[in-house]
């Protein structure tokens, strides 16, 4: 507003309720005055803050004073502007804009006591996972099991073809061995370890599943009866957990597979006991000829052809004949899809000795029980 007197407008006589009214009592009978500076005393006047009609271009403000700029109440939502009179902190005259979207924080400085990232680079920094790594750079994600595990895994496996010609309670043995490093096994290889109650669960179910067909006289209706009341168990301890959703779904799914994985290797024990001779010693040659260092299919190729091979040869010593070669090849196959499974993303060297030496056979077991039946 100005200082000059209220003048109207056409259309309006110019009434202003503050000339008109009568002046109070002891104050100086309001007159009209020529000069404005004579009027002065007696004017109304508007002090406060304007804004400017004119549009201002906003200005960024440096990066790293935008780095972490901390919440300013209900008007950093507006840019830190505040309607004056009501926060009780009048907005200065250019609210800053609100910064950039993806400005670059700075990198804290390391000095051993928390550890630092690095800048984001195509290749990866320090914090993502090997996986990861190769992923960005174009590489394959696998690492297959050396012939280490391959060897503990024919040894393994010969002794449960040796113990399957000598009884099903010998093969017990062997089988408990490898239902345990299944159990173990598969947890590490879905980056979950520690996972004690996990490994136990499903080892418990391994060995229900064993005592449940030997008391049944070996019936495979002990095998399903037994897997579906783990996984109903399995269920119920994860909604008991106090984690997270996703935290509890992913480790019911873990569990529900390692006791799965676990009560399907106990299909040796309700196969007959010639099937089990020729499925476990294929799987053992089959093994052994894959983690020769040959292009992955010429070493896929070999190892099915040498499986065949072996299976003709024991089912020759145990009278299964030549049907003995093809339930070698079928049993390679489950036993190779087991072995790429513990080869996937670049697990570490226990998954190696665990997953990559039980895989194999535990994948084996429903060929070599379903080709046992078939064949003998």
């Amino acid at each position: 507003m100005t200082d000059q007197p209220y003048q109207g407008y056409d259309g309006y006589d110019g009434y202003d309720p503050y000339r008109q009214q009568p002046a109070p009592q002891g104050w100086p009978q309001q007159q009209p005055y020529d000069d404005p500076q004579a009027a002065q005393p007696y004017t109304q006047q508007w002090q406060g803050q304007t804004w400017e009609t004119q549009v201002q271009p906003p200005v960024a403000p440096p990066a790293e004073e935008t780095a972490y700029m901390p919440s300013q109440g209900a008007g950093a939502a507006y840019g830190g502007y505040q309607e004056p009179g009501w926060g009780g902190t009048q907005a200065p005259a250019h609210a800053q804009s609100p910064a950039p979207a993806q400005a670059p924080a700075q990198t804290p400085p390391t000095d051993g006591s928390e550890p630092g990232y690095g800048p984001a680079t195509v290749a990866g920094n320090a914090r993502i996972t090997d996986a990861q790594r190769a992923r960005i750079e174009g590489r394959s994600p696998i690492i297959e099991p050396g012939v280490q595990p391959a060897g503990l895994t024919a040894l393994l496996g010969l002794l449960l073809a040796g113990a399957a010609a000598i009884g099903p309670y010998a093969l017990v043995v062997p089988l408990v061995a490898l239902q345990a490093v299944t159990a173990a096994g598969w947890f590490r290889l879905n980056g979950m370890w520690p996972a004690r109650q996990g490994i136990a669960l499903a080892f418990a179910g391994a060995l229900t599943a064993d005592v449940a067909l030997l008391a049944s006289g070996r019936t495979p209706a002990a095998i399903l009866g037994t897997l579906g009341v783990w996984v109903l168990l399995a269920l119920v301890l994860q909604l008991r957990s106090h984690a997270d959703p996703d935290e509890r779904m992913y480790g019911l799914m873990a569990t529900v597979a390692s006791a799965a994985l676990a009560i399907v290797a106990s299909g040796y024990l309700a196969s007959h006991g010639d099937a089990v001779t020729v499925g476990a010693a294929s799987v053992a040659v089959a093994v052994l000829v894959r983690a020769l260092p040959l292009p992955t299919p010429a070493s896929v190729a070999a190892s099915l052809l040498a499986a065949a091979g072996a299976g003709a040869l024991a089912g020759a010593l145990t009278g299964l004949g030549s049907a003995g070669a093809l339930l070698g090849a079928g049993a390679a196959v489950c036993a190779l899809i087991g072995h790429r499974v513990a080869s996937y993303d670049y697990p570490s060297r226990f998954v190696h000795f665990t997953a990559g030496v039980a895989l194999p056979l535990a994948a084996a077991a429903p060929a070599v029980y379903l080709l046992g039946r078939a064949l003998v």
